[in-house]
């Protein structure tokens, strides 16, 4: 794909329920053409739920949209990624969420101005996703804790605390944590299978960063091919306080109860049978097969992200 599509006539669409979508819509629209980006249709969605439709429509209405300019956070790219992958759509990114961290990965800035800078003046790249069955996702994906954390993470808590409310979340979520039995197996061969009896996460990771900042391994890329996969046995008290210490580096794979693997599929089995939580949003149970999709998005970075690159 050319990098001259980013010169086409731009979709944008707005989730304006996001954290700072209602008050940056007409910013960015005004930001974005001053900067001659050529915008067609603009949508400011008040509705997340509409995110999708709105996408679909807009990607087959007929008027020939191959740029779409989306604003939100993680949970609004996770909700359309599966209208894009693997087409040639590209795709913009104002990040407007809590967390942002499909953002911070491609190290696309988290202002308004940056972004809408990165937007007409950056870069095509190619990135990788997750995909857990039929779903794709960009960060990560997850059963245990971090279920627990998202469901304990009300829209007051985000509006209210920002990023902070993803370790306030996580602290609510662990005190009625329970244990789980998991199975991992390896279809490629490239690990033999594992048993783990008290866990407290099993998290499948595509790119760098989830939680609002959290590197998901010291050596995570989002166009790595690959997925890093971490259990955590929930042991002893204070050993979960040392891998919270060490979770903004990701260096808590290193430590004692942490299993890390990389690979490209894993089949994850857990006794009792848990919810899986993807990009933010629980979609799916396990038994669960998670693979990785090489270059199936194109994102427009700033021309100094190192992050990714585009495949001719």
């Amino acid at each position: 794909m050319s990098s001259n599509l980013a010169t086409e006539r731009a979709a944008l669409i707005v989730n304006t329920r996001s954290r700072t979508g209602e008050r940056t819509f007409f910013r960015a629209l005004d930001r974005l053409q001053e900067l001659g980006v050529s915008l067609g249709v603009t949508y400011a969605i008040r509705d997340p739920a509409r995110l999708p439709e709105t996408v679909r429509e807009v990607l087959d209405d007929g008027s020939g949209y191959r740029f779409l300019i989306l604003g939100g956070g993680d949970g609004s790219v996770s909700s359309v990624v599966d209208f894009l992958a693997n087409h040639d759509v590209l795709l913009g990114l104002l990040p407007l969420g809590t967390a942002n961290d499909f953002a911070r990965t491609l190290e696309i800035p988290q202002d308004i101005e940056g972004a809408c800078k990165a937007i007409a003046g950056g870069k095509v790249v190619d990135v990788d996703l997750g995909l857990a069955g039929d779903n794709y996702y960009v960060n990560v994906a997850s059963v245990g804790l971090g279920v627990e954390a998202t469901r304990a993470l009300s829209p007051w808590l985000k509006k209210s605390t920002g990023p902070l409310a993803y370790p306030a979340a996580a602290i609510r979520a662990f005190l009625r944590h329970e244990p789980f039995a998991a199975r991992l197996v390896f279809p490629d061969g490239d690990h033999e299978p594992v048993e783990y009896d008290r866990l407290l996460q099993v998290a499948v990771g595509n790119g760098r960063f989830y939680g609002g900042g959290m590197v998901v391994a010291p050596e995570s890329g989002i166009d790595d091919s690959t997925l890093d996969i971490y259990a955590i046995d929930l042991g002893r008290h204070r050993n979960l306080l040392g891998v919270a210490r060490y979770l903004k580096s990701g260096d808590f794979i290193k430590m004692e109860g942490v299993h890390h693997f990389r690979t490209s599929r894993v089949r994850l089995e857990t006794d009792p049978a848990l919810a899986v939580n993807i990009d933010g949003e629980v979609v799916a149970r396990t038994p669960q097969d998670f693979s990785v999709v090489r270059n199936a998005l194109h994102v427009l970075v700033p021309q100094e992200s190192n992050a990714a690159r585009h495949d001719e």
